[in-house]
């Protein structure tokens, strides 16, 4: 996974740091030079000098090709600008902020830009996207006591069987809410097929989520 940070301060250091000793890619795009020595320094990332706000240093990141861009700034403004010109400029089909104003995360969700404000959650937001075969953590409901849970089924040689949801025996207290294929988004009933490659998102009890998952993936 190719991931750009726009900011380079102490969050866009502690995840650029977490991401790389995981193994993926990351550039760095911070204004103020003595951050830029201290990140070249301290991490094995590609550092640039310059405004993430400004084209020509997301063109230098080479911002098209990315998985990811994410925006660590303390200004608002400047996060919302750069995660908008990431996503409309060059397609960058997800787009991370930390938003230091609660008041403004309405905004960014609004314009399809995931706001939060804790670092480890940005780094786990990532991580937990691009895995396979296991539950992601959208949100928790009522206190932690319901959750709103992503698998996506393994493809290949691991892929299960396609089974129809009817066939498959789910935890009582589960619930298969919608399946994204590709493009398509599919509301599921007892007929729908699950096939590789999709993800399933479903809501269960944190109780539950072993048996979920165990039931969706055909108890391997």
């Amino acid at each position: 996974m190719y991931v750009v940070i726009a900011g380079g301060g102490r969050i866009g250091r502690y995840i650029a740091r977490d991401l790389t000793e995981k193994g993926h890619e990351v550039t760095v795009i911070e204004r103020i030079a003595s951050r830029c020595e201290e990140l070249v320094a301290a991490t094995d990332v590609l550092v640039i000098e310059g405004d993430a706000c400004d084209v020509q240093y997301l063109e230098q990141a080479h911002v098209d090709r990315a998985d990811a861009f994410v925006a660590t700034t303390h200004e608002d403004d400047d996060n919302l600008v750069a995660c908008q010109l990431a996503r409309i400029e060059f397609d960058v089909k997800r787009s991370i902020s930390r938003v230091n104003s609660p008041k403004n995360v309405e905004i960014f969700e609004i314009l399809g830009i995931e706001a939060v404000s804790s670092t480890r959650l940005i780094s786990e937001l990532l991580e937990n996207e691009f895995s396979v075969g296991e539950l992601i953590h959208l949100t928790s409901l009522k206190g932690g006591r319901v959750g709103l849970v992503e698998l996506r089924i393994p493809s290949g040689s691991d892929a299960p069987r396609p089974r129809a949801i009817q066939d498959i025996k789910l935890p009582q207290e589960a619930i298969l809410v919608c399946i994204f294929r590709g493009e398509e988004t599919i509301i599921p009933h007892g007929a729908t097929v699950l096939e590789p490659g999709d993800e399933v998102v479903a809501l269960t009890t944190p109780q539950l989520e072993g048996r979920l998952a165990n039931a969706l993936l055909g108890g391997r």
